[in-house]
């Protein structure tokens, strides 16, 4: 979600730039003949405002100057903050614990998935929510296989390397199975 925020934000303000310095390479006389005029009477219309009712512009500076600490302070925030750990951690019965790498996750699910039968190659994803991990799995396979049979296979054998091997608790589990193609041979 911050990732699309700050992909808009840069896309924005590189096209504000882009047509502020294309505007000002065609005309920069009547550029800043324009942005002069319009700051001129932006100071003037301040003066009157600050003299019609000193307090209230006194409260506006303030509303101004906190609303934009908070809005750049949450934005600052939220990019500079350690993101989420990229680990599970896992208790022992001994009272141990260790944090397990999602990464690492993935590689002993890759290799025990593409030890099944008619499995090609296996890509998962492993997030880490809570004390669980969330699991989608890419698997390619032969074309010949039961579908229904080698699903239940996968997902049997996902939740035993999770919750027996390693110990996690397993959160959601999604699996998506396409078959390579089938060989000129058999097509024939």
């Amino acid at each position: 979600m911050i990732n699309l925020f700050n992909r808009l934000v840069a896309v924005v303000v590189w096209l504000a730039l882009l047509a502020g310095i294309i505007y000002l390479a065609a005309a920069p006389v009547g550029t800043f003949t324009t942005v002069s005029a319009r700051m001129d009477a932006f100071a003037e219309q301040l003066t009157l405002w600050q003299a019609a009712n000193a307090t209230n512009f006194l409260i506006g500076q303030i509303a101004v100057g906190l609303a934009a600490l908070l809005l750049f302070g949450t934005l600052l925030w939220v990019e500079l903050w350690p993101k989420r750990k990229r680990g599970v951690r896992v208790h022992t019965s001994e009272g141990g614990s260790v944090e397990l790498d999602t990464a690492s996750i993935a590689r002993r699910l890759a290799w025990h998935l593409d030890q099944l039968a008619e499995v090609i190659t296996v890509f998962p994803s492993v997030k880490a929510r809570g004390s669980a991990v969330d699991i989608q799995l890419e698997i390619e396979t032969a074309p010949e296989i039961d579908v229904p049979m080698k699903t239940d296979e996968v997902v049997e054998v996902t939740r035993d390397i999770i919750e027996q091997d390693l110990g996690l608790k397993l959160g959601k589990l999604d699996v998506r199975m396409r078959h390579v193609p089938f060989s000129e041979e058999w097509a024939a």
